[in-house]
């Protein structure tokens, strides 16, 4: 299976349809790495197992637990209300979501882009400057006027701003920016060394640069558009984390293991919280502390996950507790790991990677 996972990665390489990095662990052993295509597609330079990724949403799993730790601390709780523990006033949001309405995407807060509706994040910053989106606070002005799609807890909805409202409470509670706290609090405990919040505008050590492809009407390539312009220069609470692969399956592990959260976090962490929809298959899915679950008609967990994507990034972490297989996919193009993890699930779902495999 991996002679098969490696030549379906190298052909779409060849056909610039893949760029990045696929890791499958068990237990902490590694049973497939590799990477493939350029971090520098001006260079070609060629990505590396130590490459760093904007991992785009996946990031909300740090401010997820970031959260969670202040919980376990007792500075915050499920409760808490995010526009009073703020003091925000002036705004449409409803005063009635609390840590737990932004942790399982049901405040029904208007987003600054509707992806469930199939709006791009990239145009936001069409009409505004992405330069001068820095800081946490700085994304208020994106969404505090928006009406709301529905009262909190009435509905589920992926909504991005959710996390910025918990990472500015974040930042009340402990009197450090989120990024210096998640360094602090996230990814030293985990052990993740070479993640970081790195900005667009700066050069950086090993950095994947996000490009994807342009294509005239017969699909043929023409050229690479860089990402620069499509969502702010460094990471917030909402997404743009840059990690290496084997960082991000060490946080896991670190979650898995109850490194970062008290026992009673760590198995609600693990636990799906609130239906967001059914497949027609009778496949259920569900929203965590965000974490994404996929249940089989049963009720038993098939995976659980996050997937991140902006422009020029895409990255999925997912687990598989049958198998006890984690997969970790990253890649410096927007549609760049989708059709990989499909194989990879059902290659692990008929078995392909179970043990002795």
């Amino acid at each position: 299976m991996s002679d098969a996972l490696h030549a379906y990665l190298t052909d779409r390489t060849a056909q610039d349809a893949f760029s990045g990095v696929v890791l499958l662990t068990r237990g902490g052993q590694t049973l497939f790495a590799e990477a493939y295509g350029d971090a520098s597609r001006a260079w070609q330079i060629k990505n590396r197992l130590d490459t760093r990724f904007d991992t785009a949403s996946v990031t909300k799993l740090f401010t997820a637990v970031a959260a969670l730790q202040l919980i376990d601390q007792g500075r915050l709780s499920f409760e808490t209300r995010a526009l009073e523990y703020l003091n925000l006033t002036g705004t449409t949001l409803s005063p009635a979501a609390n840590v737990y309405h932004l942790l399982t995407h049901t405040s029904g807060l208007g987003d600054d882009a509707e992806e469930e509706a199939g709006e791009d994040y990239a145009e936001v910053w069409k009409t505004l400057p992405n330069y001068s989106v820095i800081s946490t606070a700085d994304h208020l002005p994106q969404f505090d006027h928006k009406p709301a799609n529905f009262a909190p807890g009435q509905g589920c909805r992926y909504c991005n701003v959710g996390y910025l409202l918990l990472g500015l409470m974040i930042e009340q509670a402990t009197g450090l920016s989120y990024r210096d706290y998640v360094r602090r609090h996230v990814f030293a405990p985990a052990g993740m060394a070479d993640s970081d919040f790195l900005r667009m505008d700066r050069v950086e050590r090993n950095v994947a640069e996000g490009a994807d492809p342009l294509r005239d009407a017969a699909g043929a390539l023409i050229g690479w558009q860089r990402n620069i312009y499509s969502y702010p220069p460094i990471g917030s609470p909402d997404g743009g984390a840059h990690v290496t692969a084997g960082d991000l399956e060490r946080f896991l592990c670190a979650v898995q293991a109850g490194t970062l959260l008290s026992p009673k976090l760590t198995a609600a962490l693990l636990t799906p919280q609130v239906l967001h929809g059914a497949l027609p298959d009778g496949t259920q899915e569900y929203y965590g502390y965000g974490l994404w679950f996929m249940l089989d008609a049963a009720g038993q967990v098939l995976s659980y996950a996050k997937e991140g994507i902006n422009a020029g990034a895409s990255a999925f972490l997912r687990h598989f507790p049958a198998a006890e297989v984690t997969a970790v996919l990253l890649s410096n193009m927007q549609a760049g790991v989708w059709q990989p993890m499909r194989l990879v699930q059902a290659q692990i779902e008929a078995g392909e990677w179970g043990q002795g495999s």
